[in-house]
């Protein structure tokens, strides 16, 4: 999405061999105002036009004559031209676009006709929500709105780990331990209590583990008890995950798990066999992957069994044949680096075209201070008690500061939850994170309640002040170093979101508003708005205006409520 200060640049510049294209994709901002709000790095014009950058620069400003709006001038130093622009078409452009659009502005029509499925959260039936689903669940769930905003049909998934031995020794616990009473009394608490004594207990007993084949075995046969009591399981799971999933604002449109792709899958090894691509190897089934540089990829095990792999790429071809995506993002931890690069390899053998279509969406790890988790020692933070935890604190914070304030409790908790949320979208998804309530819960810095808290002040400004008669705005009482930041944030929001979707990095989003909120608290603090002659109190009112739309949007996108008081 390319503005027309950009665009009025890229056609002043005029070189025999480089495009227009070629130009818009070379200007950038610089990091300091004071050299201009656009400029061109000529560099690599050199080769093509056998100058030094320097007098490639100085050629081309002496070039362009007498400049006008949205353009004023244009300087070149050290090999770069420096663009400065019409403040004032800016301002009015900007706020009068966001004004027109509210939560609008930024929407765009280029997915139209285009469907992305993103599979994420993919949680294990019977196993607890812990802080290590976290990533995956708000990545997905914050790249699934920024596409949908930009016009893009979404299909979300929620590939649930429903398949595998482990219901098996679910199964003996719970006959064992437990009893339905206890699973509808207690829930998640019950099942995970199980499943951990499940695993003290067969390190001393292996008869365990036979009895966990043969009662996995009886689902796989569709035994009635064991279907029933494998179906209470998911039914428990479901709806104690749901909770969470409601107080982190995220929706999947499937939930169709590994166990929907047990008649699927032989027709994906069939069109192995055809292709003669399936090769023996003590008795497994295997792609041969050696000379792509990766381990061979696992179809089936020697004793029949289906692998993740598998069903993977059963999954793909289903979501292909059913959705026609255009991309189909994973949102897995950056551990299954080659599992993904194996069965993507698989597909492209196959001769499926669409293989391209299909990204790897990789995150950072979360751990503990004291070591990664383990559900079957027991060793989690569940997401729930992060979550209570942060309202908690957030409440204690609010009773402090606005001990009068209207519905705390309700204030505290959209506080609470974003602040975790928001941990966990700012920094690059790759990105390690060691899990520390001191850090997660610091409502100084660059923070979600940092956020949150602008947004707050602007809506409190905006109350105070009522209706306004825009069309008597002063823009001059804006047009101030202050206000220009915020008018450049503003103006930079469209191409943020279109950013965030190419490199599959939500944080662009949150960071974004962590500068926008820096800048507006700047303009905040420099001028006044109330108490000022009335053209300029609306001006300013306007500026507040467009930046409480745009925080409240670009929260949104993340997932995040945005409190009216705080």
């Amino acid at each position: 999405m390319v503005n027309e200060k950009i665009l009025a640049i890229a056609k002043l510049i005029k070189i025999d061999g480089v495009t227009e294209q070629e130009i818009i994709d070379s200007i950038a901002v610089p990091s300091d105002a004071s050299l201009g709000d656009y400029c061109l790095p000529c560099f690599k014009f050199s080769k093509i036009i056998r100058k030094s950058p320097q007098m490639i620069a100085n050629d081309l400003v002496n070039s362009f004559g007498n400049l006008t709006s949205p353009l004023v001038s244009a300087n070149a130093v050290n090999g770069y031209i420096n663009f400065y622009t019409d403040k004032l078409f800016t301002a009015k452009k900007v706020i009068g676009e966001i004004l027109q659009k509210n939560e609008n502005y930024g929407n765009s029509d280029i997915g139209k006709g285009a469907t992305i499925c993103i599979d994420y959260s993919s949680i294990n039936i019977a196993k607890p929500f812990h802080i290590g689903h976290l990533c995956t669940t708000v990545i997905g769930g914050s790249l699934y709105k920024i596409y949908k905003k930009l016009g893009y049909n979404l299909v979300g998934i929620n590939h649930l780990g429903d398949w595998g031995t482990q219901f098996g020794k679910l199964i003996v616990a719970f006959k064992k331990w437990s009893s339905e009473e206890e699973l509808k009394a207690r829930g998640m608490k019950a099942l995970t209590e199980i499943y951990v004594k499940y695993h003290e207990e067969s390190e001393k007993d292996a008869s365990l583990d036979d009895k966990a084949r043969e009662w996995f075995k009886k689902i796989e046969e569709n035994d009635e008890e064991a279907l029933r009591l494998f179906n209470i399981f998911k039914e428990v799971t479901i709806k104690e995950v749901g909770k969470t999933y409601d107080r982190l604002k995220i929706t999947f449109d499937s939930y169709n798990g590994e166990s929907f792709y047990n008649d699927k899958m032989q027709p994906v090894i069939d069109k192995l066999q055809q292709k003669q691509l399936l090769t023996e190897s003590e008795g497994a089934k295997i792609v041969d992957l050696s000379e792509y540089g990766m381990p061979p990829c696992l179809i089936v095990k020697a004793d029949g069994a289906t692998l993740y792999a598998t069903r993977d790429l059963a999954a793909a071809y289903y979501r292909k044949n059913t959705y026609n995506f255009e991309k189909c993002l994973y949102v897995v931890a950056y551990q299954q680096n080659l599992h993904f690069k194996q069965w993507f390899k698989v597909i492209e053998l196959l001769g499926e075209p669409w293989y391209k279509s299909l990204v790897h969406v990789p995150f950072g790890m979360v751990s503990l201070e004291d070591g990664a988790m383990s559900t079957r020692k027991g060793k989690v933070v569940l997401l729930e008690d992060a979550l209570n935890k942060a309202v908690e604190k957030s409440l204690v914070i609010i009773e402090q500061k606005s001990p009068d304030l209207e519905g705390k409790e309700e204030v505290a908790e959209m506080v609470g939850v974003g602040a975790i949320i928001f941990s966990a979208l700012y920094n690059n998804r790759i990105k390690d994170i060691v899990f520390s309530y001191d850090k997660v819960l610091n409502f100084d810095g660059e923070t979600g309640p940092y956020i949150q808290y602008t947004n707050a002040r602007c809506n409190s400004v905006l109350e105070k002040l009522g209706s306004l008669d825009y069309e008597k705005a002063d823009f001059d009482a804006i047009n101030n170093p202050e206000g220009n930041a915020v008018i450049a944030a503003l103006e930079a929001f469209p191409k943020i979101l279109t950013d965030a979707i190419e490199k599959y990095e939500p944080c662009y989003v949150a960071r974004y508003l962590v500068n926008l909120c820096q800048e507006f608290n700047r303009f905040y603090y420099a001028h006044r708005i109330l108490n000022e002659k009335e053209s300029v109190v609306i001006a300013r009112a306007m500026l507040v205006k467009c930046t409480h739309v745009v925080i409240e949007e670009g929260l949104r996108l993340l997932g995040i409520s945005a409190p009216k008081k705080m």
